[in-house]
């Protein structure tokens, strides 16, 4: 075990708990970090963030600075409680909402991303959330904080161990951009030759009102199956493995891919690996990827290529979609059924020009794959590697460590 110092976190940092504002305040001015911004992110992201208009409601003192550390507050969901965004960069002025409480540390002998994986860590989530008291709502307050006793290595120590876990974060980083990238890079190729129609050769063929003369209108039932989910009883799901992995709607979407928390023992509707998973209730028509075969639940509908053109088919669903919400009905939530999805309309363009996109974008959709999976062991090495750093058991004191570019700055301020 370590010998550092155990210090209150309160001897470290002082608190501020966020705005209080009312809907009439929003409006345009400055950006504020509330709770449905937190996800699994470590920091915030600027371009999403909701605006208020500040006049009369914010005061100078509100604005965070860089460095500061911004906590869920409260919510209705426990597991929330403590989630922590880290403001490494200002990018523009913002503030926090009142379901917030932001930390700003109060001396030098401290290093920030050291602590702000300290915060991630499941030890300290977990003391946290612990602390989610309430009937209906619940709280995490600044005296928590304040009294929570946090571990005080020596300032170069605590340089080391984020310097290692900061260089998993970038390469992750660095994995996301490059998905981000190449899925931008396909869906502009679609976008480009299916729905401009300025596909390779384009200016040799004729055209019948913008559209090639070649091209048939069609709907989706002539080229795409589907399979209609239906939950088995619930008495059937569980969190053991013990059958197929089970998907009910968007609630376990991933970025591309689900994330596999339920199982169902009892045999109901599949997708295959490779089917697109097409929500069917609100929001209709968001979209996922199967990567494995299961169970599909009444919220989702797995489409797939009647000629196995997948990856086309994809990027066709998310251009045809990308306003959600655009077919079905309901009297409370919107949604949409067999017959309603097989109907939407669509062109079928010249074969060979679909296989050739089919072949172009699932070379990138492979690239994407090996990517998420790189990601994944990433994160799963520096989870592992995370609590024994953190608490000091895995010494980090002789090692010579070379840190990553994002940490460069900091490191000479040592």
């Amino acid at each position: 075990m370590s010998n550092w110092e155990t210090v209150k976190l309160g001897k470290l940092a002082e608190f501020k708990n966020g705005l209080n504002f009312s809907r009439e305040s929003w409006g345009k001015g400055l950006k504020i970090i509330g709770v449905s911004d937190f996800k699994d992110r470590l920091f915030p992201k600027f371009d999403t963030l909701e605006e208020i208009n500040p006049k009369g409601v914010v005061r100078e003192v509100d604005h965070l600075k860089k460095d500061d550390i911004v906590f869920v507050r409260s919510n209705g969901n426990r597991q929330l409680i403590g989630r922590c965004l880290w403001l490494k960069k200002l990018i523009e002025p913002v503030s926090h909402s009142g379901f917030t409480i932001r930390l700003r540390f109060k001396t030098d002998l401290v290093k920030v991303p050291f602590y702000v994986y300290l915060f991630r860590s499941e030890f300290i989530r977990s003391v946290l959330s612990d602390f989610g008291g309430g009937t209906n709502i619940n709280n995490l307050n600044q005296g928590i904080l304040s009294n929570l006793n946090v571990p005080k290595p020596p300032v170069l120590v605590q340089e080391k161990i984020a310097a290692i876990l900061s260089a998993y974060d970038e390469l992750i980083e660095n994995n996301q951009r490059r998905i981000a990238l190449l899925e931008k890079m396909a869906e502009e190729i679609y976008r480009e030759w299916f729905v401009r129609m300025r596909f390779p050769g384009h200016k040799k063929v004729k055209k019948v009102k913008g559209v090639p003369e070649s091209w048939r209108s069609s709907c989706l039932g002539n080229i795409a199956k589907f399979t209609m989910g239906q939950s088995p009883s619930s008495e059937f799901y569980n969190e053991v493995g013990d059958g197929l992995p089970f998907h009910q709607g968007v609630g376990t979407y991933g970025v591309r891919f689900p994330r596999t928390v339920t199982y169902c023992s009892e045999d109901g509707r599949r997708a295959y690996k490779g089917d697109i998973l097409f929500s069917v209730r609100a929001p209709v028509g968001r979209l996922n990827i199967a990567d494995r075969e299961m169970i599909i639940g009444r919220g989702l509908a797995a489409v797939r290529h009647k000629k196995e053109h997948n990856s086309y088919m994809y990027y066709l669903l998310k251009a045809a979609f990308k306003d959600e919400d655009i077919i079905g009905n309901g009297s409370i939530f919107n949604s949409v059924g067999k017959d309603e999805l097989a109907k939407f309309p669509v062109f079928e363009p010249e074969f060979n020009l679909v296989e050739k996109f089919d072949n172009m974008s699932t070379k990138m959709d492979e690239q994407i794959m090996m990517l998420m999976q790189a990601t994944e062991c990433l994160k799963s090495s520096r989870d592992l590697l995370l609590p024994r750093l953190i608490s000091g058991k895995l010494s980090v004191e002789h090692l010579d460590i070379q840190f990553p570019p994002g940490m460069e700055e900091s490191v000479h301020d040592i």
